[in-house]
């Protein structure tokens, strides 16, 4: 037998088993889900079509912590006391918050981030140590038994209605607090670009005061290869 031709036969034989066992591995991955545990200190996965935590997290960063540095800033009162006379210690006054909940503005939907946006908010308002948060379950209930929408409260008979439910409930509330995902969209060609806004509202129900603090991401995406190695460099 030609040595040529046994040389090219076991040449073959060793492509063809190495392309199947390719082809296995292939369809075993592509069939099969992986997953990897993130730590902390590795980079955050970027949505490709959609905001992600890479932009919820930020913007409720952003606009809690705004909103809350500006109400923990107090004016101090230099009071003089004659000697041997000591003040009583003040009475600490407890601002209590009913976060009523987020709202969807933007053309993307929030999904399971919706409830993730919430609780990062809610968490951040007990961490500050400014105001005393009502229990989300509270609010539900309160939103059910007056069949009462979030935006339908900014209707003073409304307002009134849902606080005597909350009283009744033994969670009174002196703020009400809003918070709502905005977004907008350029578009070049197959490239666009989305800007985010988070707004937060506070809205004082004895008064009628309310105050607002927004925070702002851009986010860019990219279907061209030009953008595309734009942001390489």
């Amino acid at each position: 037998m030609d040595s040529g031709l046994t040389r090219r036969n076991f040449f073959g034989r060793a492509a063809q088993g190495l392309l199947a066992v390719g082809a296995v591995t292939y369809g075993g991955c592509r069939g099969n889900q992986t997953a990897t545990i993130v730590k902390p200190t590795d980079p955050v996965a970027v949505g490709s079509h959609a905001a992600g935590g890479e932009t919820f997290k930020p913007l409720v960063e952003e606009a809690t912590g705004k909103l809350l540095g500006r109400h923990a800033a107090q004016p101090v009162m230099n009071v003089s006391y004659q000697a041997g006379q000591l003040p009583s210690p003040p009475t600490p006054q407890v601002r209590r918050i009913c976060f009523i909940g987020v709202e969807n503005a933007s053309n993307e939907e929030l999904g399971d981030f919706k409830e993730q946006i919430y609780e990062m908010i809610d968490s951040k308002i007990l961490a500050a140590g400014i105001y005393q948060s009502i229990s989300r379950r509270f609010v539900q209930a309160g939103l059910t038994e007056t069949r009462l929408r979030p935006d339908q409260l900014f209707v003073p008979e409304n307002m009134r209605t849902f606080m005597a439910v909350m009283e009744r409930q033994g969670q009174p509330f002196d703020y009400a607090l809003y918070a709502k995902i905005t977004s907008g969209t350029t578009t070049v060609n197959k490239d666009s670009s989305k800007q985010y806004i988070l707004t937060l509202e506070m809205v004082n129900v004895r008064s009628g005061a309310f105050d607002k603090e927004s925070a702002t991401l851009t986010k860019d995406y990219n279907s061209s290869l030009t953008a595309k190695v734009k942001h390489w460099f």
